[in-house]
């Protein structure tokens, strides 16, 4: 079994670091500088999207966020941390699991981008607020869906990983007003999980992402 990681401090890439410390699956990390597709010599040869992450598998490549936890959790389980289908709430953690990215990472790119990552002349006030209020928005509706301390069957899954992160970029990139009491107690909960601080320590030789 090989598994590596080409990670940016604290991007998307996160969620597949903390899936892989949840699981204890021993991987291979590369830190990256923020954004790899101009900062990192030959990563499109690597990942052609030039984005985090980039996992590879026995050389198979996965690149999207939310469904890499997923995959790690029934590729290397049986593990607690996937529903499986024949659960009550396998639903439910399905929509969490790419609610995470879908509904709350992406209004929060465009704001990152407009306030951020855009040279000052290219930068949008408007759209950057915009797009804040929304993912506030979407972040108020989702914690009205959630039942219980954890997104879905009611114990610590990679849907939390999904949302959590989520919450974790908002609050680190100026947008910690939109998150409500409810869903900062949500993530603090998330954050006493040994996985997420030995992702947190792995991480913590490269440049940061945000």
């Amino acid at each position: 079994m090989s598994i590596h990681l080409y990670h940016c401090a604290d991007a998307r890439s996160f969620r597949a670091l903390w899936a892989l410390e949840e699981l204890g699956l021993p991987y291979e990390l590369t830190l990256m500088p923020f954004p790899p597709r101009f900062r990192f010599e030959g990563y499109k040869d690597i990942n052609p999207l030039g984005t985090v992450p980039a996992l590879l598998v026995d050389g198979a490549l996965m690149t999207e966020s939310s469904a890499i936890p997923h995959f790690l959790a029934t590729r290397f389980g049986p593990s607690e941390l996937a529903v499986a289908a024949d659960e009550p709430d396998y639903a439910r953690y399905l929509n969490f699991l790419h609610m995470g990215e879908a509904t709350l990472t992406f209004p929060q790119t465009i704001h990152l981008r407009y306030t951020r990552l855009e040279p000052p002349e290219r930068r949008v006030t408007q759209a950057a607020e915009d797009y804040a209020a929304w993912f506030g928005s979407r972040l108020k509706n989702a914690e009205s869906m959630m039942h219980g301390e954890f997104a879905a069957a009611g114990r610590f899954t990679m849907a939390d990983i999904s949302v959590g992160y989520a919450v974790m970029l908002a609050q680190s990139i100026g947008l910690e007003d939109q998150v409500t009491p409810g869903m900062k107690a949500y993530f603090e909960r998330l954050t006493q999980r040994v996985g997420f601080q030995r992702a947190k320590a792995a991480q913590a030789a490269g440049p940061s992402a945000v």
